[in-house]
């Protein structure tokens, strides 16, 4: 019979067991779920609300439990449910009468918020803990290429001349906002549920704060109608990882486009691409393609959450089931994506001189070539009208701005000077644009120094 068969006069259907039960994935909940039910038999029996004698056998018997659970000596039961009742039905069979009272005060409905709420922390300091290993590989390599100069692209096209250091510490910065999202993420699930009961508390004297200590949370629930229906803390996490995964998407795209005949910014190692089964010349960027098909995975995961939690009347419904595989597959697949990724970067191979020649084409100098008339005292809105002729000049002979001669250049503007050369060569370009923000080598250096800080 079923722990809380005693009101039914017939056993479930077989096909309701199936459906009913969670311990398929649950399982994974078997750590959370031990450590919050040695802490609630700890304070029962502190409180006396069941003898501390019983209290002591059930802690002994779920140590034992754990012990077993992570040798992988426990077969979970379907019949049982869920993981809750598979760890309280096998303590019962190990130390009899005193395993029945571990329940006492306490519901499902707030144990597996309890349990939840532990995971959901654990997997938000993973995630910043991920995060910031990606990170320092990012700063580690910008700071070999402060002065690696490659174009910067708006719309796709050509637009201005940057560093490679100034293009990794943008991923940076959103990578960084990202351990911010968990880090809030993690206080949102860092507070201690149990004794909401199955919606309104307990009659018994629970000492909820003395469960809070033992679990290591800073607070409690201060409403038990809350307490149990509360999953804004899983969405807290998936919204953290969507956005995360949108970033690496973002990431695994340009080098996808880097890694290219036509551009040949870099070169995946061969430990992170894949080969044709027909074509056997191909080199493919295998890993990078499948986080980025992976990102619209991690976005189902947190609108399925969303989706069940819309319609639901307070407290706890039947449909809040559905929350884990959600959870643990956003969780699972981000935690996958951000360690291959930070191996994948690793092991990149940047070329530097290919990525200068891009910069010297396509007139991304065109605005310093403007700025400088500015100095010499043009307003900005004739000076864009004359380069913007200037270009036009150029795509006609077939060159660059700096190829035209002085001459050419004064019949266009009275202003040019061979100074103009040296403002509009691409370490100027690059070097003059220090202001904070900028890709100038020190004003990154200064960036880098500011990211390791927070890290």
């Amino acid at each position: 019979m079923k722990l809380w068969g005693g009101r039914f006069s017939k056993a479930t259907d077989g096909l309701v067991d199936d459906f009913n039960s969670s311990i398929s994935f649950d399982q994974r909940l078997f750590r959370q779920d031990i450590r919050g039910s040695i802490a609630h038999a700890t304070m029962l029996g502190e409180q006396g609300i069941i003898p501390q004698a019983d209290a002591e056998a059930i802690v002994a018997g779920l140590k034992g439990i754990l012990v077993d659970a992570e040798a992988g000596k426990i077969a979970w039961q379907t019949d049982a449910e869920d993981i809750h009742m598979n760890v309280e039905t096998i303590l019962t069979e190990r130390i009899g009468e005193a395993g029945k009272r571990l329940h006492t005060g306490r519901s499902r409905n707030d144990q597996v918020a309890l349990d939840m709420r532990i995971y959901a922390r654990e997997c938000a300091a993973e995630a910043r803990e991920l995060l910031g290993e990606l990170i320092a590989a990012l700063l580690d390599t910008a700071e070999e290429h402060l002065r690696t100069v490659m174009p910067g692209y708006t719309h796709l096209q050509k637009a201005q001349p940057i560093t490679l250091a100034h293009h990794l510490c943008a991923y940076a910065q959103m990578l960084l906002r990202d351990r911010r999202r968990f880090a809030h993420a993690y206080d949102a699930a860092n507070v201690m549920p149990l004794g909401s009961g199955a919606l309104a508390a307990t009659t018994y004297p629970l000492n909820r704060a003395r469960v809070a200590e033992l679990l290591d949370f800073p607070a409690i629930t201060l409403n038990s109608l809350d307490g149990v229906s509360d999953r804004d803390y899983q969405l807290d996490y998936l919204h953290a990882a969507s956005v995360c995964m949108m970033h690496l998407s973002r990431f695994c795209e340009e080098l996808i486009l880097w890694s290219s005949n036509e551009f040949r910014f870099v070169t995946m190692d061969d430990a992170y691409s894949t080969g044709s089964s027909i074509m056997p010349q191909k080199k493919n960027p295998d890993v990078a393609e499948l986080i980025r098909g992976k990102t619209g995975r991690v976005y189902g995961d947190l609108t399925a959450l969303l989706t069940v939690m819309k319609g639901l009347p307070l407290a706890y419904n039947k449909d809040m089931q559905e929350d884990k595989e959600a959870f643990f597959d956003g969780r699972d697949t981000l935690v996958k994506c951000l360690t291959v990724f930070t191996a994948m970067f690793k092991t990149l191979a940047f070329h530097p001189d290919v990525m200068k020649k891009g910069a010297a084409g396509g007139f991304t100098n065109a605005t310093d070539c403007a700025d400088y008339l500015v100095t010499k005292g043009v307003a900005f809105r004739d000076a864009h009208r004359v380069v913007g002729q200037l270009v036009a000049r150029c795509l006609e002979k077939d060159c660059a701005l700096d190829d035209l001669p002085i001459e050419e250049l004064r019949a266009f503007h009275p202003a040019f000077d061979t100074d103009v050369y040296e403002a509009m060569s691409l370490r100027a370009c690059v070097e003059r644009r220090g202001i904070p923000g900028g890709p100038a080598p020190e004003t990154v250096r200064e960036a880098i120094a500011a990211m390791r800080r927070e890290l």
